[in-house]
């Protein structure tokens, strides 16, 4: 038996009507029309399988990212969500402030620390209809979101300086936290 929610979902899908000349709305995605856009929109694509999932590898500005999906949609091969998601290796000690300063700055994207990891992630939300010109803009959003993310980590060393205790030595600003790539799913940043 259906659902309340999927009852009315699929009312509403019935109830629909082509109009001519109306702009195709995506109501779910599947991995090869996330992977075409994509490719549309300039990144080269390549999907790979992690713990019996397929996810599209990819990368920006010299940096890899991943597109993992959600919820899966009713429809075989298709889903309502998906994450765009880029994990860095940190050597060294990730300053205190790095994190909770890009969550107070920066919208749409979060970053997090897991232990020697910076985890930067964007969820993109496709059920109810989205357009191709929202997943496109939203794969803008996500590149800008990364250069921005770049740019906050360069920033690191002030942020170092100014944690440290007024008359402590200055010590090693400059390796507090430097990025390493440390398999195809990590960033890079030199």
């Amino acid at each position: 038996m259906a659902s309340k929610q999927e009852r009315a979902a699929q009312a509403a899908a019935e109830a629909a009507v082509e109009v001519p000349g109306a702009v195709p709305l995506y109501e779910s995605v599947s991995v090869d029309e996330l992977a075409d856009l994509l490719r549309e929109s300039g990144y080269r694509v390549t999907p790979a399988e992690q713990n019996g999932h397929v996810q599209l590898m990819s990368a920006s500005q010299g940096i890899g990212f991943a597109v993992r999906f959600g919820n899966r949609a009713a429809e075989e091969g298709r889903f309502f969500d998906f994450t765009l998601g880029c994990v860095m290796q940190v050597q060294g000690d990730i300053p205190v402030e790095l994190v909770p300063s890009w969550a107070r700055t920066k919208r749409f994207a979060r970053l997090s620390a897991q232990g020697q990891f910076l985890v930067l992630e964007m969820d993109v939300v496709v059920s109810g209809g989205v357009s191709v010109r929202h997943l496109t803009s939203m794969t803008q959003l996500w590149d800008r979101l990364m250069q921005e993310f770049v740019l906050h980590l360069r920033n690191r060393p002030a942020m170092a300086a100014a944690e440290r205790p007024a008359g402590s030595a200055p010590g090693s600003v400059e390796s507090t936290a430097a990025l390493v790539q440390s398999d195809s799913t990590t960033g890079t940043m030199q």
